[in-house]
């Protein structure tokens, strides 16, 4: 077998293959043998069809398409092995001979992975500055607890309804004078400024008060879900049942004691504070790797043609399926919710898709010069690591990703290309990046 190749612009190849005729031959034998078993023809047993007769009957095509499906995979292998080539495409053939006695000639033309020119990878400038955790954060932290353990307590009826109320409504929606379907509902639970109706709904309620009737005014999104509303003006009868408000609890040792398991005030302080610099801590990490490996890539030489763009759209939009999926909704459920398209997705995740592919090329060229290649105890300490986020059995896990090591290992090795850029990075002070990081840590 021999082939020949042509580079293509864009990262694209073209291979010419050729088969031997004695290896074509022997094909066309293999595919007799296979296909007679199966066919019928008039004055012969089943299987007992000859050759010359089969191909008269049926066509030379029979035999050929059989053949090609055995010989076509196996030389494209050895010739892809041959010329040193990683396609990220599957071909598309283009047979040009085949014929018995004579070579099967075919071209295949595949895009292939890119070649990586690494530009700085030793000595790169990480100006990212530790996050700072404040006392100004744990009280944020203590607030929001406060407003996440709050109390809704009902309101006298001469208070007026306000922004962030929890009101207990009847409401009959009409238009052109006529109720229409899903208009109406009773003792319903609407929080003011929750965006739950449709604008203009809520802010009219403001300045409400309880047994109060009110007849509010509003105009249904162009783009609203149920087309027969959607423009639409309406008129919703309200009345209003009950206004709650909500009570913060006064930040005390008993505040601490009934949202946590801490004793005092200060006590629960100082967890927070603990747990919000291991988040800071984490937070810097992921900053300084996130700059480390932009600047790396940044440096570096890699021409990524469209079809491996395409293909990484793919993968992220199955990723997405399957979150869907775990919510019980199909990707169709979603486009008809939101109003988008197929086809804005796509276009949505196509600059996320690029730099994904561009990030992973550059650390994998890395990790092949520098020789960092996943060993053993690495795989092992990872299925540890994620059995432990996950509180479940470490051997167990190594069963369920048995299929999936490949992929894992790829990952790692990634990891390590990371790891070996922090490591020979050097990190210089920048002005003006400690209050930006501080607020990070919020």
């Amino acid at each position: 077998m021999g082939s020949k190749l042509e580079r293509i612009e864009k990262n694209e190849v073209a291979l010419e293959i050729e088969v031997p005729g004695d290896k074509v031959s022997e094909a066309l034998n293999k595919a007799y043998r296979r296909v007679v078993k199966d066919v019928s023809v008039p004055g012969f047993r089943k299987g007992r069809v000859p050759r010359p007769v089969l191909e008269s009957y049926f066509g030379k095509e029979i035999l050929y398409d059989e053949a090609l499906n055995e010989l076509l995979p196996v030389a494209y292998e050895e010739a892809v092995k041959e010329n040193d080539l990683t396609p990220v495409t599957e071909p598309q053939i283009d047979v040009v001979q085949m014929e018995e006695g004579k070579p099967l000639v075919f071209k295949a033309r595949v895009v292939v992975k890119p070649e990586v020119v690494l530009g700085q990878v030793e000595g790169i400038e990480v100006t990212t500055s530790p996050i700072t955790v404040t006392e100004e954060d744990v009280d944020k932290r203590l607030e929001a607890m406060r407003e996440r353990y709050a109390r809704l307590v009902k309101v006298q009826d001469d208070v007026t309804a306000q922004e962030g109320d929890v009101l207990r409504i009847d409401f009959e929606g009409f238009i052109d004078g006529e109720p229409f379907p899903g208009g109406k509902g009773e003792d319903y639970s609407l929080e003011l400024g929750s965006r739950t109706f449709i604008p203009g709904f809520e802010e009219q309620l403001v300045g409400t008060k309880t047994g109060e009737e009110k007849e509010i005014k509003v105009q249904f999104p162009e783009d609203y879900h149920s087309q027969d509303l959607a423009g639409k003006e309406a008129m919703f009868k309200v009345k209003v049942h009950e206004i709650k408000r909500r009570e913060l609890s006064p930040l005390n040792d008993e505040f601490a004691q009934e949202v946590s398991e801490f004793e005092t005030l200060e006590e629960l302080r100082e967890e927070i504070r603990k747990n919000l610099a291991k988040m800071a801590e984490e937070r810097t990490k992921q900053l300084r790797r996130d700059e480390v490996v932009a600047k790396a890539v940044e440096s570096a030489e890699v021409d990524i043609h469209p079809a491996m763009i395409e293909e990484q759209i793919d993968s992220m939009l199955e990723s997405f399926q399957q979150r869907l999926a775990q919510q019980g909704l199909t990707l169709e459920d979603y486009i008809n919710v939101t109003g988008t398209s197929l086809e804005a997705i796509r276009e949505d995740y196509a600059q996320e898709a690029e730099k994904t592919l561009r990030a992973n090329l550059v650390l994998e060229k890395i990790a092949l010069e520098k020789g960092l290649k996943p060993t053993e105890e690495d795989f092992q300490q990872h299925l540890q690591r994620v059995a432990g986020d996950f509180g479940i059995d470490a051997d167990q896990l190594k069963e369920r990703v048995a299929g999936s090591r490949g992929r894992i290992e790829y990952g790692i090795m990634l990891d390590k290309a990371v790891d070996f850029l922090l490591e020979n990075a050097v990190t210089v002070q920048s002005s003006g990046r400690e209050e930006e990081n501080r607020t990070d840590a919020e």
